[in-house]
């Protein structure tokens, strides 16, 4: 089956997904998603949205805000994300590294995947998330749900992060939306259906998944 296809079955079955919402009032807007996208971290979204709407209420809203907070206040701000104290130190290293740009205007044109990634705390995942969805840049995100689905739908089973990034790259058009979408899409599937245990009656591929199950 052809990766566009699986798309297009998970738009059908799912729907628009609208990836990353944006709505806590951060200044840019996209400076959200970066802060998400390392609150998030070995917790789930709830817990995230959480420490966001607290990082709102006490007016934590730009880089800027991050570097100057003493580090015990934005610990108990984030506290609801869990290991708020490492995230915490990630959280002012990654805005120190973004105002070195100049501001975020300058660190969203100018940043390259490959400086991201030397960034301490920020792994991958982390990485092209910020790139994807705060910057516009066509690289596709590989999760958790991601390898699951695609080994057990028999695409092969990638050896690391980077090969399975380039095998959805090579496969799909440079489009930053689809891209988005599709990320979305597929984390949708792993929490309705493919999980850990499968609910394979309720997905969309049942009857076409080979059933490699890891």
């Amino acid at each position: 089956m052809k990766m566009i296809s699986i798309y297009k079955k998970l738009l059908t079955r799912f729907g628009e997904q609208d990836w990353w919402p944006m709505t806590n009032g951060f200044s840019p807007p996209e400076w959200e998603v970066c802060i998400g996208a390392i609150l998030t971290q070995n917790t789930n979204w709830n817990n995230v949205g959480l420490a966001l709407r607290n990082l709102k209420a006490e007016r934590i809203l730009t880089p800027i805000d991050i570097i100057k907070i003493k580090t015990p206040e934005l610990e108990k701000t984030i506290m609801p994300s869990g290991f708020y104290k490492q995230k915490a130190a990630r959280l002012q290293i990654f805005a120190d590294f973004v105002l070195g740009f100049g501001g975020f205007r300058q660190f969203s044109h100018k940043v390259t995947r490959e400086q991201l990634l030397e960034v301490k705390g920020l792994g991958p995942e982390t990485v092209d998330s910020i790139l994807l969805y705060a910057l516009g840049r066509p690289v596709f995100v590989i999760d958790a749900y991601t390898k699951r689905a695609f080994t057990r739908l028999g695409l092969g089973e990638r050896k690391n992060y980077e090969e399975w990034r380039v095998f959805f790259e090579s496969n799909l058009p440079k489009d930053v939306n689809m891209y988005k979408e599709f990320h979305a899409l597929i984390v949708e599937l792993g929490k309705n259906c493919c999980r850990p245990k499968p609910l394979c009656e309720h997905c969309v591929f049942n009857g076409v998944c080979s059933k490699i199950f890891s």
